[in-house]
């Protein structure tokens, strides 16, 4: 019972963690069709913009929870504002510019902090179960992470806010035509798409150690996650992580941490290959 117990755990870590690092990257790539190659350092930053805080007295968990989301939030309102909205449409140029702003990011962050690893303890102890020991800081990801998916859908579905975000992305013509602004909503849109990667990177940030160069380690796994799920932005992410979540952590208990993320690309090659529009452009279709 408690190996059942600690292994339930993990699964649901691994899960929560895979959501979490790809909630941005769907807002963004998802809702805004923008392909950026920068969520791995948007992540990253957000992880620096915490222990940045937490070293100057902040409370960790506002450090986390509100000085990271916005100050990410505001890079990406400037990277939106200063190169982004002239590339709407263009995926190409789109990619380009996301992939060239990664390496500028990577050498600010460089020249600021230097290029030694940073990390903070994880404010949430862990406890026994048995013989065995789990991180009680895993709770809080999953917690965070279910918070997050449940305000998102509620914005999307339920708020008019969230239906003219939707419907601008959809037919942006339509929306000018009723009075809105596209421009507007698509900064907003990108505020919060980068404010939630910077959130995922504050939270995770506890469990590594950071280097400017630690955005390598996300950008993969959200991407695969996202285009996995498909054109349902709630429902693919969740449907998408929990598959992948759940390969990675058998293979790891099977066998060992490595061929289980080796397994996790693997499964993610042959859903791909199944089903090339992503798990809800095949079920879930009309989910949100």
């Amino acid at each position: 019972m408690d190996l059942s117990f600690v292994i339930l755990v993990e699964i649901l870590y691994a899960i929560a963690s895979l959501a979490l690092i790809s909630v941005g990257l769907a807002v963004v790539f998802g809702m805004m069709k923008v392909i950026n190659l920068a969520h791995g350092e948007f992540m990253m930053m957000g992880g620096y913009a915490t222990i940045t805080a937490v070293n100057l007295g902040v409370n960790v968990f506002v450090a986390m929870l509100i000085i990271a989301p916005l100050v990410v939030g505001l890079i990406g309102l400037l990277v939106e504002r200063l190169v982004i909205r002239h590339l709407y449409g263009r995926l190409v140029d789109t990619m380009l510019a996301t992939w060239g702003l990664s390496l500028f990011f990577i050498g600010m962050v460089t020249m600021i902090f230097g290029n030694t690893t940073t990390s903070i303890t994880t404010p949430i102890k862990g406890f026994t179960v048995g013989n065995y020991q789990i991180n009680g800081y895993n709770f809080f990801v999953i917690f965070i992470t279910i918070c997050l998916l449940v305000g998102i859908y509620a914005l999307l579905k339920t708020t008019r806010a969230g239906l003219i975000a939707r419907g601008t992305m959809q037919r942006s013509d339509i929306a000018a035509a009723l009075g809105y602004s596209p421009d507007r909503i698509y900064m907003a849109t990108f505020f919060c798409g980068s404010a939630l990667s910077g959130l995922a990177g504050a939270v995770l940030a506890p469990l590594v150690g950071l280097v400017p160069t630690s955005g390598g380690i996300y950008i993969a796994k959200a991407f695969i996650t996202v285009i996995a799920g498909g054109p349902a932005l709630i429902t693919g992410l969740v449907t998408s992580s929990g598959l992948f979540g759940l390969v990675n952590q058998i293979f790891t208990f099977a066998i060992s941490p490595v061929i289980g993320e080796v397994a996790l690309l693997i499964a993610a090659v042959i859903l791909l290959r199944l089903l090339p529009q992503g798990v809800t452009g095949k079920f879930f279709k009309g989910k949100m």
